[in-house]
């Protein structure tokens, strides 16, 4: 799966996605991983911190969509019709004051 991401320079992941492997394969595709290390890990790989601080705002995106019951929910069978209803709902969200 890691082919179906799109070509960008940093990929920022909690620490769920350290792992030696995706690290790899991330730097054969010239994307540089901002990833905290494990804390069982016995050599911490160091991270951009202030990078990866601005990971708070694809959270707080996918906390905003999920308030929608059409989308928390996926009542929609097609594909298509899902991504419409989240793109709907991301254009009325960003418009919108909160």
């Amino acid at each position: 799966m890691i082919d179906a991401l799109p070509r960008a320079r940093h990929l920022i992941g909690d620490r769920g996605y350290d792992a030696d492997w995706f690290r790899h394969a991330l730097a054969e595709r010239g994307t540089a991983a901002c990833i905290p290390s494990k804390r069982n890990r016995k050599i911490a790989i160091p991270h951009d911190a202030t990078l990866y601080r601005q990971r708070h705002k694809v959270e707080i995106m996918f906390g905003r969509l999920k308030d929608w019951r059409r989308i928390h929910t996926r009542y929609d069978r097609c594909a298509h019709t899902f991504m419409s209803a989240i793109c709907i709902a991301a254009t009325l969200i960003f418009w919108l004051p909160q």
